[in-house]
């Protein structure tokens, strides 16, 4: 039953939450694959660098390659327009592909497209098809074809529009997947922003449609969100846009209130949302529950109803060019601080030894250590060598093997075994370095 699903491209946002979604699954084995040199070095196990660019005429000869190596079953597209491309070529692809038709796909990627579709519906802002329609100020100017609001602002007047037309009227080629520069003239809409994360099964049926806000953006990402009570209206948009778009798994729309109060469409996407990460937090696994129904699987929602925010900001994650088969670690303000376990510290100690580490904990521990380690909850059997010394004693003495590092919050103490045993040492902030994000 274990599927191998390639995600592409494995560095954006969107790929990163898939990655997390199914990262604990018994049912699937991730790749990435990357065009670029990204964060994804940091966090795929089973990474596939070197790809073209999707307008290159050899990525699909080289995506079929790298299916056919290391035999892909599934790939899962992370990028809006990777998702129109990987669907307009889905027959040439050597593995299923986790996206719906191209026909909803090309109406999703491009607001223009969206909005002549649905043209009629009550929640459809009023837009204009050229500057001359334009009598009130202030209007919103979008490209029709962009994700994470780049290049979308607030105009004010007449002169600012014309210039932000004139600034992008370039087009790219017709059968390139360039992004356009055509840009769409809407009303503002001073009202908040929300996303409405939503999924359709396999028979079209709309299991979930659950709203949330977006507190807080950066780079036209949501890093703050909330989950909100999803009321008639947000429903309402829902089932019109499934009833008339093919979608199939996880999608989802944005929309803003206008001066009345009422919902206006800002643009849809029949893909995962970046920060699906809020309500997976409640049950709903939308990047898993797509792979089943993709696989033909009929599926149910399991729904935990809670309130929930979501905050993210930058992690760090490291590459540090040293070998070692044997760690050296202190237990005071070390393996724990104060009365409580570290768990960063014992997350590493767990990681290394699944990696078969030789893991040496040596102590100058005031109490007796084996009921204090039995107290914390933390197992003998984790470590090669349990050594207890006295306090006037060196640790360096004990520190035998050479392909080793040293781990301990004395400054003192890193010095020592540095100046004698030439081994990397390391201070217990330091430990985040050596977490493996792989997977």
């Amino acid at each position: 039953m274990k599927k191998n699903v390639l995600i592409f491209p494995a560095g954006t946002e969107i790929a990163f939450e898939i990655q997390n979604s199914l990262k604990y699954s018994k049912f699937v084995k991730l790749f990435g694959g990357t065009s670029v040199s990204d964060h994804s070095e940091f966090t795929y196990e089973n990474l596939i660098e070197g790809f073209p660019f999707i307008d290159s005429p050899r990525f699909l000869a080289y995506l079929n390659d790298a299916i056919e190596k290391n035999e892909i079953d599934c790939v899962y597209p992370a990028h809006d327009s990777v998702c129109l491309f990987l669907s307009e070529h889905a027959d040439e692809i050597k593995a299923q592909v986790i996206i719906t038709d191209p026909e909803t796909t090309s109406i999703c990627r491009s607001k223009e497209k969206t909005y002549e579709y649905f043209a009629g519906e009550d929640f459809i802002p009023k837009y204009y098809a050229d500057t001359d329609e334009v009598k009130e100020f202030p209007v919103f100017v979008k490209p029709t074809v962009g994700q994470g609001s780049v290049g979308a602002r607030k105009v004010e007047n007449r002169e600012e529009l014309e210039q932000v037309i004139k600034d992008n009227s370039s087009e790219g080629d017709e059968d390139s997947i360039i992004v356009s520069n055509k840009m769409v003239i809407c009303e503002y809409l001073p009202g908040m922003e929300y996303t409405v994360d939503c999924f359709t099964d396999s028979h079209g049926n709309l299991l979930s449609c659950k709203l949330r806000n977006r507190e807080r953006i950066k780079t036209g990402i949501s890093v703050r969100s909330r989950s909100l009570g999803t009321d008639d209206s947000i429903k309402h948009i829902a089932e019109v846009l499934n009833e008339k778009l093919n979608f199939k798994g996880a999608w989802f729309f944005q929309v803003k209130k206008n001066l009345n109060d009422e919902y206006r469409l800002m643009e849809v996407s029949p893909r995962v949302p970046g920060t699906a990460g809020l309500y997976r937090n409640t049950g709903v696994n939308l990047p898993m529950l797509t792979l089943f129904t993709f696989w033909g699987f009929n599926v149910s929602i399991v729904d935990n109803d809670y309130d929930i925010v979501l905050d993210r900001a930058f992690y760090s994650a490291y590459k540090i060019d040293i070998e070692y088969d044997h760690i050296y670690l202190d237990y005071d303000d070390t393996l724990t601080l104060g009365n409580e376990v570290n768990a960063d510290a014992m997350r590493f100690v767990y990681q290394a030894r699944n990696k078969g580490k030789k893991i040496h904990l040596l102590s100058k521990h005031a109490t007796d250590l084996f009921v204090d380690l039995e107290k914390a909850g933390i197992a003998e059997s984790l470590f090669e060598e349990i050594k207890v010394i006295d306090v006037l004693d060196e640790k360096y003495n004990y520190i035998t093997e050479k392909n080793a590092i040293f781990i301990d919050d004395s400054f003192a103490e890193r010095k020592k075994v540095k100046d004698v045993c030439h081994i990397p040492v390391f201070d217990v902030d330091m430990i985040e370095s050596l977490i493996d994000f792989r997977t």
